[in-house]
């Protein structure tokens, strides 16, 4: 049973924005820290942003002030807004959802950025 379904990646020119969301199948949602990470080719896999399920946000220094991760506990989604985008963004990301010993892992979503 697939628990995290992400969508919304593509190809897009420098500078453009982008929109993943991930549904989560998961039975109570808001009991979770979610995350996206991400894995270039070549490159091991990487933190991209994380929030709580108190809503507390965290990003990588390399997305600061483009990238934006949130939430909504009703639809069980989580979104990344991404913006001002490069090519070095461009990679599989991957939804996130932990909660103590569970961990769960989406199939990723490729995002490619074109200069």
């Amino acid at each position: 049973q697939v628990q995290l379904v992400e969508s919304g990646g593509g190809l897009v020119q420098v500078g453009g924005s982008l929109r993943l969301s991930c549904a989560a199948h998961l039975y109570i949602f808001g009991i979770y820290d979610m995350g996206w990470y991400r894995q270039a080719p070549g490159k091991q896999r990487e933190l991209v942003a994380t929030i709580t399920r108190g809503d507390s946000a965290n990003y990588a220094d390399s997305v600061k002030g483009r990238f934006t991760i949130s939430r909504d506990n009703a639809k069980r989604t989580v979104t990344l807004q991404m913006s001002s985008l490069k090519p070095e963004d461009t990679a599989i990301y991957y939804c996130n959802a932990v909660y103590e010993n569970s961990e769960y892992w989406g199939q990723g979503t490729q995002v490619t950025v074109s200069s």
